[in-house]
């Protein structure tokens, strides 16, 4: 997860011909976008150059320059700034370009979900696949607003989408991934977690959800391995809650002990978890059912 420019509208209000002819000879045309300056701030905000990108959309505005191009720019390069207010209304402004609507609702859709305006969010991201049904990234935000609402069956059908369209990124990959953990489906899960993990190795979130979903697995040793000195305590932090997650209190217990052990200060959230686990192996021996 600012500065905007909203797109100048010329409006003509029962304007007669005479006054039409005079406005048309005495107001002169804004100066168009080259395509190579949004080839160039596209690509610096793919290669995360993200000041490059910002000198080249203001350079581009202090030269008096109007196209909807630079309004979704600008909102691409907000979003990553995590300057959600802003990238929000650069997409809004965006919209005012036919070419560029499935695009700018597509942007406005991500921007509200990551802002936890969920039901416009959803609502957005709807029209913007209609617009645009190769609009991954909305796809894949969909993908996010199902799992929210448990509707697993549309969540599948979003990612599927997603998939298709992005030839298989490696965010929709994780996302997906991890939605098929949330339903247990733990198996499909790990082989979308690897495979974003080839796609892009050096994708932490991916590595995080792939750690979880061997430990929700039962394969405890594989999801703590391989971390650094200063990872260890969070992995056997997290091994430890799914363990529990999972009813294998006494690994649970081990695993969270080990992580305090780490910790030369308090470690907060390992000892709130061990409280958790124990209070669930607990009501667990009052009524068997539990966490089973």
């Amino acid at each position: 997860m600012r500065a905007f420019l909203l797109a100048t509208l010329v409006l003509t209000l029962g304007a007669t011909s005479a006054q039409a002819g005079l406005l048309s000879r005495s107001a002169k045309p804004a100066p168009a976008v080259s395509d190579a300056v949004v080839a160039d701030a596209q690509r610096a905000i793919d290669e995360q150059r993200l000041l490059d990108a910002g000198r080249i959309l203001d350079g581009a505005r202090i030269g008096g320059l109007r196209d909807p191009r630079l309004d979704l720019l600008g909102g691409d390069l907000n979003l990553r700034r995590g300057r959600y207010a802003a990238a929000l209304a650069h997409y809004q402004a965006a919209e005012t370009g036919p070419e560029q609507r499935g695009r700018a609702l597509q942007g406005q859709g991500v921007t509200l979900s990551l802002m936890g305006r969920s039901d416009e969010a959803l609502a957005i991201l709807q029209r913007a696949v209609e617009a645009d049904p190769g609009a991954w990234r909305a796809w894949n935000a969909l993908g996010r607003e199902y799992d929210n609402r448990t509707l697993w069956a549309d969540a599948e059908g979003a990612y599927t989408h997603a998939m298709s369209a992005s030839n298989g990124d490696a965010l929709v990959l994780n996302n997906r991934g991890y939605s098929r953990l949330l339903q247990q489906r733990r198996d499909e899960a790990i082989t979308d977690l690897v495979a974003a993990l080839q796609k892009r190795p050096s994708f932490v979130e991916a590595r995080t959800n792939l750690r979880l979903a061997l430990a929700m697995r039962g394969d405890y040793d594989r999801a703590v391995a391989g971390g650094s000195p200063d990872d260890q305590a969070a992995l056997l932090n997290n091994a430890g809650f799914a363990a529990g997650m999972r009813g294998d209190y006494a690994k649970a217990e081990d695993l969270l002990g080990q992580a305090l052990e780490l910790k030369s200060a308090y470690y907060g959230r390992a000892s709130e978890n061990l409280k958790f686990v124990r209070a669930l192996a607990a009501q667990t021996e009052v009524s068997p059912n539990v966490g089973r």
